[in-house]
């Protein structure tokens, strides 16, 4: 969600509640202010009132790269986002073109861009597997067309197309 914090938009990253022995019970909050683009860690009372700020989502597709910005359009209206490498984060690391994505907007601002669970990418090197490597659940480092290198199991060939999980980077299965 995104909240008004010291008169500037933030959107919350992570929130836990704490209740210290004898102490107040409190909420830890982690957030970025959309104005800096800093994050913080902050204190909230369970007595303090937050303003919070509408967000709305809308699902869109990546069109192509120009320099260090990412292109979006609205499948449906075909209207372009240009955002930079800073909100889209680590999903530049699982996003290709024409793959869906759902980007987050607060007060017509994108500040998130959130990538399927698990995405189906292509192979541009793996290297090949040693003859009697065949020991328990042996794994190569091989390149994805992203250009990210993960461990794969050694049948696993240049040009291939595999399943990664988003969340965790890691390989899923074949595709």
């Amino acid at each position: 969600m995104a909240i008004n914090y010291n008169g500037d938009v933030s959107v919350v990253l992570d929130t836990q509640h704490r209740t210290p022995g004898n102490l107040r019970a409190f909420v830890q909050a982690s957030i970025r202010s959309l104005r800096t683009g800093k994050s913080s860690d902050v204190r909230f009372s369970s007595t303090e009132k937050i303003e919070v700020i509408p967000m709305s989502n809308q699902k869109m597709e990546f069109s192509y790269k120009d320099g260090e910005d990412f292109v979006f359009s609205d499948p449906d209206t075909y209207e372009t986002v240009t955002l930079n490498a800073e909100v889209v984060g680590d999903a530049k690391n699982f996003i290709v073109e024409n793959a869906q994505v759902t980007i987050t907007f607060v007060s017509d601002k994108a500040v998130q861009v959130e990538v399927p669970s698990s995405v189906v990418l292509t192979v541009t090197d793996a290297p090949e597997g040693i003859r009697g490597d065949s020991a328990n659940n042996v794994q190569k480092t091989i390149t994805v067309e992203t250009g990210i290198s993960l461990q794969a199991p050694l049948f696993i060939k240049t040009g291939e197309k595999i399943k990664i999980d988003t969340r965790t980077g890691k390989y899923m299965e074949r595709a």
